[in-house]
């Protein structure tokens, strides 16, 4: 198993329904963005398909453009990670997975396999990061969102920029990564507050200009 927290830095998480917006074939749209992303330095992605405008209803052609990803994400040596869905990111040997409270436990998730696999799980609340803080079976957390974001479709409340700050002074010592709204300028202070890392959609999704973004959230993690 890999350092997590050296994966976490810039976590690109996306899927057909972030990709709505541009003409032609959304996987196809999301495809040339991820290879964008990784040859621009991101360090971790998460397949996140899901919602009315996503591939949900088509499981196979889901599951096609899921292998296309995990193939593109090994050609570059960066961790595949699969929102949610802990059947198929075992069936196609993604390196991870991520889920919320209320899905499948991560000791659940354990004892379906074998092998190291990262397994992440989202934080909205205090006392959730509490209960998981000493569980050996979880790597690392999302917390979230940090700011007002359009990516879900039934966002939790906002936690704000200092939720890390505070979770950080309560005793939390899982890595951490934060996502919701984030931009460029807010990574540094989140990086002080204890983040190991940021989780982006639409900040790559919708980028006119993908390695100029990348660089921009990268420079807020190493300006610590």
């Amino acid at each position: 198993m890999q350092n997590i927290r050296q994966i976490l830095p810039l976590y690109f998480i996306a899927g057909t329904q972030d990709c709505r917006h541009l003409s032609g074939d959304p996987a196809q749209h999301l495809l040339s963005i991820l290879e964008q992303a990784l040859q621009s330095g991101v360090t971790c992605f998460q397949f996140r398909d899901k919602g009315k405008f996503s591939l949900v209803g088509q499981p196979e052609k889901q599951k096609e453009l899921a292998i296309k990803c995990r193939d593109l994400c090994n050609k570059y040596n960066v961790p595949f990670i699969i929102d949610d869905n802990v059947d198929l990111a075992l069936e196609i040997n993604a390196d991870g997975v991520h889920v919320g409270q209320s899905d499948m436990s991560a000791l659940e998730i354990r004892k379906k396999t074998d092998k190291p696999i990262i397994v992440g799980l989202s934080v909205n609340k205090m006392t959730e990061a509490l209960a998981s803080n000493d569980l050996e079976a979880i790597d690392y957390f999302g917390i979230g969102p940090i700011f007002p974001t359009q990516s879900k479709e039934d966002p939790k409340p906002v936690v704000g920029i200092d939720f890390i700050k505070t979770l950080r002074e309560a005793g939390i010592t899982k890595p951490l990564v934060a996502i919701g709204g984030v931009k460029a300028d807010s990574v540094e202070q989140l990086r002080k507050n204890g983040a190991d890392g940021v989780a982006v959609i639409t900040a790559i999704t919708y980028s006119e200009n993908i390695p100029q973004t990348v660089k921009a959230l990268l420079r807020g993690h190493h300006e610590e």
